[in-house]
């Protein structure tokens, strides 16, 4: 018997022992990458940024715009890859933000960066700053922030709990930084009383000359002793306030005179440069809170992962570490909530989807059960399975992440990777009830009879849906994993129509030879030909009513095509996503005091409160909230000083 390429392929496993061990093999391997793929809630976009700083010390904006940003701008600009360079000149400082082009290699722009700029440091002004050159990344942006607050511990002695905090934090693998905002840090303070100063013959520049002497540790040499070298420093840094006092800071009358003498030392809290609050919802304050002050003094620590690492995981571990600590390094009357879990909503996310492609695939198998058999719809559950466990493994070898997209392509294609293993179980199965070959050579023949119209059929769906993984710009990479793997999950579908499902089919039904199977099985008695008959003949035999109906099927096209361009049918580059959090950006003018601002936004907080809708809210004056994917596009980590605040608003899910 000639057989063609899928005859060839079944006949090779429909009797191997090989065949079920393949099977075993490709679920272990699925499974064990999805437990290894890391998992977010957006794919991975690699877009390179980078920021430059230049100080030029003095320097007005005009002269800043002159000197330093339009000549970095055109070097910048000739650089390869380079898409986009924006430009702030300040009083004494210039910034730069470059941006390539999507897809470009992120160390590769940067060497290309720091090689520009090594190049023409000649042509930049005296007294210029070598360019601070800074990375931006999707992982910069922190996965898990948990906000501090209480009622009886300031902001000062808050802010020593979660820096220890975040040395421990810092230890857990993958975290990548960690930062603490709001409240104010240790300071010793010297004030100077003139007239003291006066009487002993100092001033503030001898001072503050003597302090800085004295803050520094240096190396001195080093002797042998008893066949042992020692290494000799001498200094130290200043530690407390009586350390401080104790400098020298000249001599009068023939004494010493200390820093004390002249001066009033304080160590404690700096001055306030920016204030951080924590507040509930009116409708969802905890009972025990209910008497007390709408909103608390807070710190927030913001956790950041590293590239390619779990965010579910880390922020499981993160929150892991914190109830382990309470009660020791973080004493009881300090509250720690967690105002952001970009891990819990990715596990959310990826959770929703899981649950969705278990329905469709039960779904498509009670269908082809309740239209074929109970035996058709055991093959269809036990192959979809397999397929779905090699494209995740290959998700895993391109360096995908479970996220909703990559998730949602296999419930994309779940309708679609039955169809090859349907067309191979329903002709086995009709070649079996005609009867006229043996049962194995009746299932050879079947496979060899559609092995190529199935095979020209998936490649020919291939061919639709592969060309999305070609679209430039951001929607290239953020969408691909899409066309990717539902390109991946046809090929696998294919793969093992070939292979697997004979060998099921054939043991499946084996029993069915000698059970209730019709003895002369005639195609044209069917149900489902004969009402094709009454459908297709028509259109066969007349000329006019098969141009009919290509006609229709024309119009009813160019119809579907015209939603969009009359705007009937909204196009937009992403659905809506119903996200729980809303962030509040207030730019008071330039040279509003951090009180008046602070004034200005607990107001909105305090409308804010009322909204049934809000949990909690945490605002912040003079400093910014943990960025978002729009706050590190937007550079919003850099906003400082007393006119600008931002709330960060955390809503009902």
């Amino acid at each position: 018997m000639n057989r063609g390429l899928a005859g060839k392929i079944a006949y090779a496993f429909i009797n191997s022992k090989l065949t079920p061990l393949l099977m075993a093999a490709f679920l272990a391997i699925g499974l064990y990458s999805a437990y290894l793929t890391p998992s977010e809630e957006e794919p991975q976009i690699s877009v390179p940024i980078a920021d430059v700083f230049v100080q030029y010390p003095g320097a007005s904006p005009e002269e800043i715009e002159s000197r330093v940003t339009k000549p970095l701008e055109k070097l910048i600009s000739n650089i390869h890859g380079v898409e986009y360079v924006y430009s702030i000149s300040n009083p004494g400082m210039a910034m730069l933000v470059v941006r390539y082009y999507v897809g470009e290699d992120v160390e590769r722009s940067l060497v290309k960066l720091y090689n520009e700029f090594a190049k023409n440091m000649d042509k930049m002004p005296k007294g210029a700053s070598m360019p601070l050159i800074k990375s931006k990344s999707i992982d910069d942006v922190p996965v898990i922030a948990l906000t501090m607050w209480s009622k009886t511990y300031d902001d000062y002695q808050m802010r020593r709990v979660a820096t220890e905090l975040s040395s421990e934090i810092k230890q857990i693998e993958h975290v990548a930084e960690t930062q603490v905002i709001g409240g104010r840090s240790r300071q010793i303070r010297v004030i100077l009383d003139k007239s003291k100063m006066a009487a002993h013959h100092v001033d503030a520049l001898m001072i503050a000359g003597q302090i800085q002497y004295a803050n520094q540790q240096s190396a001195a040499g080093k002797f042998n002793w008893q066949d042992h070298e020692f290494l000799v420093e001498a200094g130290g840094f200043l530690e407390s306030a009586e350390e401080v006092g104790k400098i020298v800071i000249g001599v009068y009358n023939g004494s010493p005179v200390y820093l004390r003498n002249v001066a009033e030392i304080v160590d404690g809290p700096e001055e306030p440069k920016d204030y951080v609050s924590f507040g509930f919802g009116d409708l969802a304050v905890p009972d025990e809170f209910k008497n007390d002050d709408k909103e608390f003094t807070a710190i927030t620590l913001s956790v950041s992962k590293s590239k390619g690492s779990d965010a579910m995981k880390i922020a499981e571990k993160v929150i892991s570490k914190v109830n382990a600590l309470k009660g020791g390094l973080i004493p009881s009357d300090v509250i720690i909530t967690t105002t952001r879990n970009y891990g819990e909503t990715a596990s959310e996310k990826v959770g929703e989807l899981l649950k969705h492609l278990s329905v469709a695939i039960l779904a498509v198998t009670v269908l082809v059960a309740l239209a074929m058999g109970w035996r058709s719809g055991l093959v269809i559950f036990m192959t979809v399975p397999v397929t779905f466990a090699l494209t995740l493994f290959v998700y895993y070898m391109f360096g995908y992440t479970l996220n909703r997209i990559t998730l949602f392509a296999l419930v994309f294609v779940t309708g679609l990777v039955v169809d090859d293993a349907i067309i191979v179980v329903e002709n086995m199965h009709r070649h079996f009830k005609m009867k006229q070959l043996p049962f194995l050579q009746a299932a050879i023949a079947a496979i060899d009879e559609v092995g190529n119209p199935t095979i020209l059929a998936t490649f020919t769906v291939i061919a639709a849906v592969l060309p999305m993984a070609f679209v430039s710009g951001l929607m290239g990479p953020y969408m691909s994993p899409m066309p990717i793997g539902a390109s991946l999950a046809m090929l696998f579908s294919l793969l093992i129509a070939l292979v697997i499902t004979p060998w099921l089919v054939l043991r499946l039904f084996k029993n069915e030879e000698h059970g209730h199977a019709e003895k002369h099985y005639r195609l044209e008695e069917t149900k489902i030909y004969k009402w094709y008959a009454v459908v297709i003949t028509p259109l066969i035999e007349s000329k006019k009513k098969r141009w009919l109906f290509l006609g229709g099927t024309m119009l009813l096209l160019l119809a579907s095509m015209s939603l969009m361009y009359f705007k009937l049918v909204a196009v937009k580059m992403l659905p809506f996503d119903n996200k729980n959090e809303i962030q509040v950006i207030i730019d008071m003018p330039e040279g509003t005091t951090l009180e008046r601002t602070a004034a200005v936004t607990k107001e909105i907080a305090a409308y804010i409160r009322t909204q049934p809708e809000v949990v909690n809210y945490q605002s912040y004056v003079g400093t910014s909230a943990p960025i978002n994917f729009n706050g590190l596009v937007r550079h919003y980590d850099l906003r400082r000083g007393s006119n600008v605040a931002d709330i960060q608003m955390n809503l009902l899910s």
